[in-house]
């Protein structure tokens, strides 16, 4: 098992590892999250060109999990984070936070920012598990109400959302 930075052999990886952990929401009635699209390579490759994309990897070196970042408003924002089904469970997904937060804290950022679903058990109460904490509407950046606004515009607001913060204090 390891942690390293998305190779270009990775992506199509990626966007099946997206496809089978989204499956997971269909069991909830969200089939919109369930059938939607993941990345495309093309935006895959951005990340992984810029290094904001990272991938857990199984004992042959295969992606069972990946991280995308971006850098919204001055922190460091969890674009998405997928583990595969196969392999939920085993922590994949605490590790790639914490090396975002490594990576964040490396830059000088002062948090970790993400917009996830609030009552998904692998999802909001999660986050709050690894410290992250909602933000009222009135503590959004405009970055994030950017985001917020752009996840309603695709109905992903039928399901409780909320964006979170995870403050890094001084390093």
């Amino acid at each position: 098992m390891g942690l390293r930075p998305a190779r270009e052999d990775d992506l199509p990886a990626l966007r099946e590892i997206e496809r089978a952990a989204g499956r997971a929401f269909a069991g909830l009635g969200m089939h919109l999250v369930a059938e939607d699209e993941p990345p495309s390579l093309e935006v895959l490759r951005e990340y992984a060109s810029d290094g904001r994309a990272w991938v857990r990897t199984d004992h042959r070196d295969r992606p069972v999990a990946y991280l995308l970042a971006d850098v919204v408003d001055g922190c460091a924002h969890l674009e998405q984070v997928s583990v595969h089904p196969d392999s939920a469970g085993s922590g994949h997904g605490r590790l790639l936070v914490e090396h975002l937060v490594a990576w964040a804290r490396q830059r000088d950022l002062p948090a970790v920012t993400l917009t996830t679903y609030v009552h998904v058990p692998w999802n909001g109460p999660y986050y709050r598990r690894l410290g992250f904490r909602p933000l009222a509407e009135a503590q959004l950046s405009p970055g994030l109400r950017h985001i917020r606004a752009t996840e309603a515009a695709h109905g992903l607001d039928r399901w409780p959302r909320t964006a979170m913060r995870l403050d890094l204090g001084t390093t």
